[in-house]
């Protein structure tokens, strides 16, 4: 094939994947899916509000990965545009993110989520204990879980992303300071993110050593 021939096979390629992307089936299957997940966290939440006698989980959020946001992150991993290729390597077309107040919580989430009976999990990423190059800290979770439909039983991927609001609130200035940024700008911001990465951990430590001790101190009361 020549190179006339390559850049329309590309451009078919990249037609076929936003023609998936605004899908009404693939839409209606994530937006199920979306939910499903979201149900689970809520009751994950409210056992622990009985167990541990507050509330764990704080904020959810969740979202279909636009065209272009997909687009960059196939750039970046340097794969085929093709849509099955996509939905094998690209683990976060969908995606759920809970934001809780305590990084030990965040485990105990994780692992009441991936206990139950009808969630795979595909992959585990922990940027917490190992965290990016960038600072970057949060547990990743790739889980399918079925939605039943009529004729049919579909299994839903979803990456779950698990931040202490402190994580989240770093990750939000990560891409508000990097984004459309010069290499040289990106450079000098990272450095300085990556130092604010540091004292954010140091606090998320803290504030679960703060939590255990009024914990113990109540229970001498």
């Amino acid at each position: 094939m020549n190179s006339r021939g390559v850049w329309i096979s590309k451009v078919e390629e990249k037609s076929k994947l936003e023609k998936f992307l605004r899908d009404e089936v693939f839409v209606v299957q994530s937006e199920c899916g979306i939910s499903l997940v979201n149900t689970k966290l809520q009751i994950i939440n409210a056992e622990l509000g009985v167990t541990d006698g507050r509330q764990v989980i704080h904020n959810t959020s969740s979202r279909i990965k636009s065209y272009e946001s997909l687009l960059a992150k196939i750039e970046k991993k340097k794969i085929s545009t093709e849509v099955d290729v996509v939905k094998d390597k690209i683990n976060d077309i969908v995606g759920v993110r809970a934001i809780c107040s305590y990084t030990d919580d965040l485990y105990k989430v994780a692992d009441m989520l991936c206990g139950q009976k009808d969630v795979r999990l595909i992959k585990r990423k922990d940027y917490i204990e190992n965290p990016k190059d960038s600072g970057y800290r949060s547990l990743h979770l790739v889980v399918e879980v079925p939605i039943c439909f009529q004729n049919h039983t579909r299994w839903i991927k979803i990456e779950v992303q698990l931040r202490t609001t402190a994580m989240d609130y770093w990750a939000g200035l990560d891409y508000q300071f990097r984004y459309k940024k010069s290499k040289k700008e990106a450079d000098i911001i990272g450095e300085e993110l990556r130092d604010c990465a540091v004292v954010i951990e140091k606090m998320d430590k803290k504030v679960v050593e703060l939590r255990k001790k009024l914990e113990a101190i109540q229970k001498t009361i």
